[in-house]
């Protein structure tokens, strides 16, 4: 079941999995499509396969989200050419500070013309956090839909099994609500190891 904090939402208000709700038309000219910023939460009976996403960081070494389970990771889709990116992004890297090493913050960088323009951009507003280097948007087709390359900026929260457990299509309306998603994701219950223990953060 997905729940929308601060707003019930239909199952068919979900647009698919709030893939493809909105088109271009009405961004005034900036190419990309704000969202309404509500958090929704899906339960973890109804959570899907692990995200895989595979690519290359802005240095162009090998980055995946699987690097990060264990953790709850906070993925952010950005581009150097959304304002309402280089707001969000600071707060979202303090919250995820914040929490601990529960919680990672991975970025994917889109539509960027080169990769020396989203690290100008990263040092510019003082964060720094491992993102893919996405251009194309390939990485994003590994969320299966969920994120729209249109939809700027858009956070997706896994779980520690690296699936899908809260999005946000646009600006996080509150910081304080997504850091108590963050740290519900992190409190639930741990899967059992292949050996038998729980997987530990993996920046431990």
């Amino acid at each position: 079941m997905k729940r929308s904090l601060g707003m019930l939402v239909a199952a068919g208000a979900l647009c698919g999995a709030l893939a493809g709700c909105s088109d271009l038309q009405g961004t005034e000219g900036k190419d990309y499509v704000g969202g309404d910023g509500q958090i929704t939460v899906i339960d973890p009976a109804d959570r899907t396969a692990p995200v895989e996403a595979v690519g290359v960081d802005l240095d162009g070494e090998p980055l995946a989200t699987a690097d990060f389970v264990g953790q709850v990771l906070v993925a952010n889709v950005w581009w150097s050419g959304c304002g309402p990116c280089r707001k969000e992004m600071p707060v979202l890297d303090q919250v995820v500070t914040d929490i601990g090493p529960d919680a990672a913050l991975l970025g994917i960088n889109i539509r960027e013309s080169s990769p020396e323009n989203a690290k100008s951009f990263l040092r510019g507003i003082e964060v720094d956090f491992p993102s893919f280097y996405d251009p194309g948007g390939v990485v994003l087709l590994s969320f299966s839909g969920d994120i729209s390359p249109r939809n700027l900026p858009s956070t997706a929260v896994l779980d520690r099994q690296g699936r899908l457990a809260a999005l946000v299509r646009g600006e996080i309306n509150s910081p304080v609500t997504l850091r108590d998603v963050i740290e519900q994701i992190a409190a639930e219950p741990r899967p059992a190891s292949p050996s038998g223990t729980d997987p530990s953060p993996a920046d431990e």
